[in-house]
């Protein structure tokens, strides 16, 4: 049986402590430490790092716990302890600037649309916040507010993007390992079995078709997390980075 190393350990109890809290304290936790779109008044800056400790329920964390241990510990046993922390932080964080980009994506150009229809900016946050139309308000302005109001009011939680950021390491140190979905137990390469994820996810993200998660998941993240994953890790491969430094 693989052997948990120190950090994925500690990382794990963190996780566990955060989502113990949650079952106490319920939605305060979730409004103060999930990371809400920064135009939301829940919004605070230490978010961006809280959120990666912060689950939605039993099944999220456990498989996010489970792939943190299958494959969090021979990454950590490969690039030794600091680097693998800086390796899973960067992931999280790249999980964040893809999926807020991607929501910004869809927000700006929305907002600028009903701002030039009249609206203004302290208007149109009212409506998105309360979820209750002015009096007054266009078929078309209604069906501009319905777009965007899951993008501002949406709340990331999950160590997902840390996680796709390890899973992307670990394909670069293996790349033909063999890896299976549990609901589908094929071995496939983990150098086809990777990229195979991520590109369903982008297509999830902007089809809106789940595949393999639920319907609420922030696609995009696992991108960013994955992407970061494989640059900095492909990075430290080609340049045999000495890791003695880290240590």
């Amino acid at each position: 049986m693989l052997r948990i190393t120190d950090t994925v350990k500690h990382l794990i109890i963190i996780n566990v402590l955060f989502f113990v809290a949650t079952q106490v304290f319920g939605e305060q936790m979730y409004q103060w430490f999930a990371l809400w779109f920064p135009k939301n008044e829940n919004f605070e800056f230490w978010q961006v790092i809280t959120h990666m400790f912060m689950h939605g329920g039993w099944s999220h964390i456990l498989f996010n716990m489970f792939g943190l241990w299958m494959f969090g510990s021979p990454v950590e046993q490969y690039l030794g302890k600091k680097q693998f922390i800086f390796l899973y932080f960067s992931a999280g964080l790249g999980a964040v600037l893809f999926q807020l980009g991607f929501y910004y994506f869809t927000y700006l150009p929305t907002y600028s649309d009903l701002i030039s229809s009249g609206l203004t900016g302290d208007q149109i946050v009212h409506m998105l916040s309360s979820n209750q139309l002015m009096d007054g308000i266009g078929n078309a302005q209604k069906l501009q507010l319905q777009e965007i109001f899951p993008v501002y009011n949406a709340s990331m939680v999950g160590a997902s993007g840390c996680i796709m950021g390890i899973l992307a390491a670990f394909g670069v140190m293996n790349p033909n390992a063999e890896l299976m979905l549990m609901f589908l137990p094929i071995p496939i390469k983990a150098k086809y079995f990777i990229p195979g994820i991520i590109l369903l996810d982008i297509i999830s993200a902007f089809s809106g078709q789940s595949f393999f998660s639920p319907s609420n998941t922030a696609y995009m993240a696992h991108v960013g997390g994955a992407a970061i994953g494989f640059i900095m890790m492909w990075y430290w491969k080609k340049n045999s980075f000495n890791k003695n430094r880290w240590n």
